[in-house]
């Protein structure tokens, strides 16, 4: 009995919240802005539907015609302009009262000689697009059209009592004829004959607006969803773009790991061995002093008693260990050097790597592998690299007391994914390192996705191709 009451509690919110969902759902500023864009975009779709309609279908039949084929390809393209006009004009509505920013298509800029300038133009693919769009409109608005009925219908019923007491006259208790109550959907025409017949008419009203935004935000998902898929640049202009984009970052990322290979090389191993070298020098020209002294003396007999210093095997003991130091520090970065181009331990494999890379870290980390195909070397490194700068950003900045690191094969796609119980609030647009791995992601058409609330926990997402 006790856990069915707590069953009860822990319920009760939940259905709390749905209730206030629903009770403020028609007092949200968003359901205004669509019932604004359902009312403003019928009218427009029904006139540049028809006229679009006529302007093709004339078109069209004038083609048939030998005679006329060219006025009919003339029409076809004023009708594609149109379409590409009207396209616009919703895509700006969408953006303003909705704020969906839907990118524009690409200007169409034919060349050559008039013919060849009329063929592009005729078989613009966008233009083609928005005419389809355009057409699609004309249900589209009508149901935008019969959810704003939604709201003005239960508006109306809203006001019955005052029109009840404002309109004088009113039927008699039984007749035939009362005030009207309208509602979106026919209930065998409903009339309230009573002044308390018009309370019902209210609730009916309260109830209507109460759906009314749902059927306006169905109306609108439906519009957007048109307007993403035939409005936008299509899917080959977003290929390009992308590809353009993906190639920017790998020119990027090449030059900046250039850039750093020449800055550790510089400022590190370079120094050391140049330490080395003069170090090396040293000792070679303390050693030919010696030498030369050591003659000198053979050959006077030892009479003069030498005039050179003697050996300073301490000084000598010095150099040596000096060059032995700076040649070991510079093994050792050229070697770290090395591993940050290419680690070693990826050539058995991601889960070993992954088991080696876990094993060094300073928190507790479950790590679970499970990828039947082997990726290529490209995608074997991404990953990698995607899996150490994540646990590094756990150790320095979650305060978490453990990780996860989970990767798998789905398919033809390698899900690698970096989970932690610490604080949370990661954010890729804030400025950190996460906007870097997204765009060595990117390089590769893979995806990264960032799950961090505030108060944790965090999982990042990371997904790659098996074949770069």
């Amino acid at each position: 009995m006790t856990e069915a009451r707590g069953l009860t509690r822990r319920g009760t919110p939940g259905a709390r919240a749905l209730v206030r969902a629903v009770g403020r759902a028609p007092l949200a500023r968003r359901a205004w802005a669509e019932a604004a864009y359902c009312l403003i975009g019928f009218p427009l779709g029904l006139a540049g539907g028809v006229l679009l309609a006529v302007a093709l279908a004339l078109g069209a039949g004038f083609t048939v015609t030998v005679v006329l084929v060219v006025v009919g390809a003339l029409l076809l393209i004023a009708g594609l302009q149109l379409a590409r006009a009207l396209g616009a004009v919703h895509r700006r509505l969408a953006e303003l009262l909705l704020g969906d920013r839907t990118p524009a298509p690409p200007p169409l800029r034919p060349s050559g000689r008039l013919v060849s300038r009329l063929d592009a133009r005729l078989w613009d693919e966008t233009g083609w697009r928005s005419a389809a769009y355009v057409l699609a409109k004309l249900p589209v608005g009508c149901l935008g059209a019969y959810a704003v009925l939604w709201w003005l219908s239960g508006l109306v019923n809203l006001t019955a009592p005052l029109r009840w007491a404002v309109f004088g006259q009113h039927p008699e208790p039984g007749s035939a004829e009362g005030m009207p109550v309208l509602t979106p959907i026919p209930f065998g025409g409903l009339e309230a004959d009573t002044f308390a017949g018009t309370f019902l008419a209210v609730a009916i009203g309260v109830g209507t607006l109460l759906c009314a935004p749902w059927v306006t935000h169905l109306a609108t998902e439906v519009d957007l969803w048109l307007i993403g898929a035939l409005l936008g640049p299509g899917q080959l202009a977003d290929r390009v773009r992308d590809l353009e984009e993906t190639r920017a970052l790998a020119v990027d990322d090449s030059v900046a790991l250039l850039r750093r290979v020449e800055r550790d090389l510089h400022d590190g191993a370079q120094v050391r061995l140049v330490a080395v070298a003069m170090s090396l020098d040293m000792i070679r020209q303390r050693l030919n002093e010696s030498e030369s002294e050591g003659k000198g003396e053979n050959s006077t007999g030892g009479g003069s008693g030498g005039g050179g210093e003697p050996l300073d095997v301490a000084r000598l003991r010095q150099l040596v260990d000096g060059a032995h130091y700076n040649a070991t520090e510079a093994l050792t970065e050229l070697r770290d050097l090395a591993r940050g181009i290419h680690p070693p331990v990826l050539d058995d494999g991601l889960p070993d790597a992954l088991a080696t890379l876990t094993a060094r870290s300073s928190i507790p980390v479950d790590l679970v592998t499970d990828i039947p195909e082997r990726p290529t070397p490209a995608i074997e490194t991404i990953a990698y690299f995607c899996a150490a700068e994540l646990l590094t950003n756990v150790i320095k900045h979650s305060g978490a007391g453990q990780a996860a690191i989970t990767v798998a094969q789905l398919d033809d796609r390698l899900i690698l994914q970096v989970g932690d119980d610490g604080q949370g609030g990661a954010d890729a647009d804030a400025g950190s390192g996460l906007a870097g791995l997204i765009q060595r992601v990117r390089t590769v058409d893979g995806r990264m996705n960032v799950e961090s609330p505030d108060g944790g926990p965090t999982a990042v997402t990371v997904e790659l191709p098996l074949h770069a």
